[in-house]
């Protein structure tokens, strides 16, 4: 084969991926949006099958001497194409260390592990999930062993969604986090709570979903190019620049909830909607890494989206459709509430100060797990004696505790650093970001278009044409620096609670 052989036969590999990456990912919104209970077992055999085909094609022969053949002319090659050959290549490794029969046998155990994930969560009750848990954990234990068995297994699949992650690396992030956060918190907990009476009322979910309406509006983000769809827990599916998903949970109770949940999986659409169309159709269309994806979904939820000058612009609007419900109160009452810190249950509802503690408790117990030294049934019992021993909270139930994360029933397991991690990325982004930008002037005129300017140029146009390191350095301005995360947070909640 030689090397426009090589390319031409890249273009048609990629050609197939996407049509069959796009029908699976299709199936799988679906599934967790509108199909019904009992359509899981069915829609996992379908997702199986095309998974295999999606094996076959990348493990093929042919693909492995197309790719050699590339790579071994990269100096030929442009960085486009180089990219090209380079990620499908790690996919490509990855996949040959499972058989094909296995591989589907795992993506229909995902697909009917989600639903009963949901109705376990619905039911608060782990032991109808654990054993799909055991068989996921499991699964990933050989993944890691077959990957590289020199190394601790739970580094193997961190490694999978961020290259060179590895315990040594976040333990002392986490270690820093707690030693320098635990305080604070404490302190926090003393204080003084801002008035939320206003929030402890119904907001009708018809104006709630006319709300994110506009919340997208602002955002900049058109619905000609994103849908909006409610599920079990909030997720995004992009599938290219023209078609993203993203997905809320209302709660006629907690209008923040829908409102930062849709603030959040938008910014991972931006991300997605912002990537150059030279990249479109191919492998490096898409976010760079998950720990990435989640500084850009972090990054607009939390520090634009819980900001004053936000605050600011959301306050007339919720005004307009819960005139009643929001009598009285101004745009400090609302930034106040929105930035309310205090240990909680919920992950996805923690206020910054104390989000990263959720995460390191999943990260603690991921490495138990795959490291052998945490069985599945167990997970409740310790699960519920971290959150103790680090948020001072008892749980009440398997629903609000070790259930409340769709994340394992899909294979997830390494994932959870990456929302830390993109949650410090975020705050050094924004600091190289005002040198360049107006950043403030522009979210108090409700303008996020020159935001997402900046971080489409630094960020999202790259896809994965750049190593997640390269974008890292990009949009931090330099090295990435945990203190610059710790800073914000000690001078943020200290400025709130008069520290």
């Amino acid at each position: 084969m030689n090397l426009n052989q090589a390319l031409s036969a890249l273009n048609e590999l990629e050609a197939t991926l996407r049509a069959y990456q796009h029908a699976l990912g299709c199936l799988n919104y679906d599934g967790e949006t509108v199909a019904p209970r009992n359509s899981a077992p069915a829609r996992g055999e379908t997702m199986g099958f095309l998974s295999g085909i999606i094996h076959e094609k990348v493990t093929a022969p042919e693909t492995g001497e197309m790719l050699d053949t590339l790579l071994a002319n990269k100096e030929s090659l442009s960085l486009k194409d180089r990219r090209r050959a380079e990620v499908l290549k790690e996919e490509r490794d990855d996949l040959t260390l499972v058989p094909a029969d296995e591989y589907m046998a795992y993506q229909q155990l995902m697909a009917e592990s989600m639903q009963v994930w949901h109705d376990a969560k619905l039911a608060s009750d782990y032991p109808a999930f654990a054993p799909y848990l055991e068989k996921i954990v499991a699964y990933n234990r050989r993944f890691a062993e077959r990957k590289n068995a020199a190394r601790p297994a739970y580094d193997v699949l961190l490694d999978g969604y961020e290259k060179g992650l590895s315990h040594e690396t976040l333990d002392p992030f986490f270690d820093l986090l707690r030693r320098e956060l635990a305080p604070v918190i404490l302190e926090v907990a003393k204080r003084p709570r801002p008035d939320t009476a206003f929030l402890d009322q119904a907001y009708p979910i018809h104006l709630q979903r006319q709300f994110t309406d506009r919340v997208m509006q602002i955002m900049g983000i058109s619905r000609d190019d994103c849908a909006v769809g409610e599920t079990e827990h909030p997720f995004t599916e992009g599938f290219n620049k023209h078609d993203v998903r993203i997905t809320t949970h209302y709660h006629e109770d907690s209008v923040l909830s829908s409102l930062y949940s849709v603030v959040h999986e938008g910014g991972h659409a931006l991300y997605e909607l912002g990537v150059a169309d030279e990249l479109q159709g191919t492998v490096l269309a898409g976010g760079s890494c998950m720990s990435l994806h989640e500084s850009q979904s972090r990054f607009y939820e939390n520090l634009i989206g819980r900001s004053r000058p936000f605050c600011e612009v959301l306050l007339p609007e919720l005004k307009a459709l819960f005139p009643s419900q929001m009598a009285g109160v101004d745009a400090e009452m609302l930034y106040r509430a929105a930035n309310l810190s205090m240990p909680s249950l919920i992950r996805t509802e923690a206020d910054e100060l104390t989000y990263s503690i959720h995460v390191m408790i999943r990260y603690e117990l991921e490495k138990a797990m795959i490291e052998g030294g945490l069985n599945t049934a167990d997970i409740p019992g310790e699960w519920n004696r971290m959150y103790k021993e680090y948020l001072g909270v008892d749980v009440p139930d398997d629903r609000r505790g070790c259930l409340q994360d769709s994340h394992w029933s899909f294979g997830a397991i390494g994932y959870f650093p990456s929302y830390a991690l993109g949650s410090a990325y975020g705050v050094q982004m924004l600091k190289n970001m005002e040198k360049d930008v107006d950043v403030w002037g522009a979210v108090r005129a409700g303008d996020l278009k020159p935001v997402t300017e900046w971080l489409g140029e630094k960020i999202h146009r790259h896809g994965q044409l750049l190593t997640p390191a390269q974008l890292v350095e990009s949009g931090c301005g330099g090295p990435f620096d945990p203190n610059c995360y710790v800073r914000y947070l000690k001078e943020k909640y200290g400025e709130l609670y008069r520290l």
